[in-house]
């Protein structure tokens, strides 16, 4: 993956220093010039300029830095150290050739960036502000760099330009499912890393389902023991008939330390990571470790193929006991604002046959099942903000009623939006209709499996997150949007590197 995303930085430098049809071999860092005007920089700047002259990094190059701008800094220091072997040394600001300063008239996370041959300029309001001028100057920087060791202590030549750049929505996010298959804590990291390049700044890690229970909960071992494996895998499409499976034991998960790990890693690339702990339904894999979690109490294994299973957890008070010690710890690890409760595709059947979900539908007055699921995600709310944070729900959490200060994602299209929003709630949109990676992108034979559906590259960068249907005033409720990856037929990292990219890029355009 730390490759694909330096292809669009490639193109760029193969227009503007070497001829394309040059053996790669032969190109060395020796001979790339300074970018021109076919320069290009995903997501597009609000505003770029390229101007006369270039500015030369080399052994010489000084950087001065706010104290709130470390780690930009260190991240351009370390970019340049690792692929241009050449040290950026300190200076005063008077004497530095490039240099990081507060400007609070600019936009949050907003920036500004003026390279002349003499120096290079970079004003943010924010920590942030000044981390995406450096992934800026990063793409602007030759594509080589990508590699260790590329430059050998070369002197890199890059174009004058004049840029300012902020971003249209608060919001800018990335889904990776590991509960349908796992994926080890350096693969995340990497998924992150290209993320920040691309200005994102969420990374929505969608931790628990049905067929794998990926975080470690030391108050309740059996999650991991038990709960985060499962005796075999479905083959071949879940439409195939008849279906069959591979007979191999499959899981994992990440311990608290690795979680850990991967927050300070989110957070010196400026990515606010969003854990998701399913509730009520996608719940197969926990109360199979421990039963007295649903409403029948029977024994039930850890599902083995996809889709949606009717084992739920059942509203009493030794489920939210159980998912209350689960979010303490889980809050604990996480220092970011949501936690994502899931909510979406719960089957009621089961509460329709339990007779407590009945007794409890009655004594609360609640209409129906949809009802008691309301109840459920309130009373999970209201432990979430007790603890200071805000929860996130797939839109079918508005269903009986939306708990009074969650946050709807939508994706079984927009509608769901535009009522949360008209209700003056914040929402993220990521419909399956523009937003689900998992989703087929091209129409030929060799595409490898997925589950259905068709969203080309086009169609994404066609996306605009603001519906329609809502006033100016409503729009404010709008936060963002967000590509999704789910990863029933994903079992690869290879393939999730195929289906998020280059969608990944339009999305990041989007937003």
């Amino acid at each position: 993956m730390k490759y694909l995303l330096s292809i669009f930085i490639a193109l760029t430098v193969c227009v503007s220093t070497v001829s394309c049809k040059s053996d790669p071999k032969e190109v060395a860092l020796v001979k790339v010039r300074p970018l021109v005007s076919n320069t290009t920089i995903i997501p597009k700047p609000q505003e770029m300029e390229l101007l006369k002259g270039t500015f030369a990094f080399d052994e010489n190059t000084t950087v001065y830095a706010d104290t709130s701008f470390h780690v930009a800094v260190n991240f351009l220091r370390n970019y340049i150290q690792k692929g241009a072997e050449m040290a950026l040394s300190d200076a005063t600001k008077e004497k530095a050739q490039i240099t990081f300063e507060v400007d609070l008239a600019l936009p949050a996370e907003g920036y500004t960036m003026d390279i002349s041959e003499e120096k290079i300029e970079i004003k943010a309001a924010d920590a942030s502000g000044a981390f995406y001028a450096v992934q800026t100057l990063r793409q602007l920087l030759p594509s080589e760099l990508e590699q260790a060791k590329a430059g050998t202590n070369q002197s890199i030549s890059i174009s004058a330009a004049r840029i300012v750049d902020a971003p249209k929505f608060r919001y800018r996010g990335m889904h990776l499912d590991v509960g349908r298959h796992f994926f080890e804590k350096e693969f995340i990291k990497e998924y992150i890393a290209h993320l920040s390049m691309l200005k994102m700044n969420y990374f929505h890690w969608h931790l628990t389902e049905d067929q794998g229970w990926r975080i470690e909960i030391k108050k309740y071992p059996k999650l991991t023991t038990h709960a985060a494996y499962r005796e075999e895998t479905l083959m071949g499409h879940y439409n195939a008939s008849p279906q069959e499976f591979d007979g191999k034991r499959y899981g994992g998960f990440y311990t608290q330390e690795d979680i850990k790990e991967v927050v300070a890693f989110a957070e010196a690339h400026h990515v606010t990571i969003i854990p998701e702990i399913e509730m009520p339904g996608h719940a197969q894999a926990a109360i199979s470790a421990y039963p007295e979690l649903g409403c029948t109490g029977e024994a039930i294994p850890v599902a083995t193929k996809w889709g949606v299973f009717e084992n739920i957890y059942c509203p009493n008070q030794k489920t939210f006991g159980f998912l209350k010690d689960v979010l303490t710890e889980v809050i604990d690890l996480f220092p970011g604002e949501y936690i994502h409760i899931g909510g979406d595709e719960a089957p009621k059947k089961q509460w329709q046959e339990c007779a407590h979900c009945q007794k409890l539908i009655k004594e609360l007055n609640l209409k129906d099942e949809h009802g008691l699921q309301s109840y459920f995600i309130k009373e999970m709310e209201a432990y979430v903000n007790s603890k200071g944070k805000k929860i996130i729900g797939w839109d079918e959490i508005l269903e009986g009623g939306l708990a009074p200060n969650a946050t709807v994602m939508s994706w079984r299209g927009i509608e769901g939006a535009v009522q949360a929003a008209k209700e003056g709630h914040d929402v993220i949109l990521t419909p399956t209709s523009h937003a689900y990676f998992d989703y087929y992108q091209a129409d030929l034979e060799d595409e490898p499996l997925a589950i259905g559906g068709f969203l080309p590259l086009k169609k994404v960068y066609g996306f605009d997150p603001i519906p329609s249907e809502l006033t100016e005033k409503e729009t404010q409720f709008v936060l963002g949007a967000q590509g999704n990856v789910w990863t029933e037929y994903m079992p690869t990292t290879d393939q999730v590197e195929y289906m998020a990219f280059p969608r990944m890029l339009a999305m990041s355009e989007v937003v």
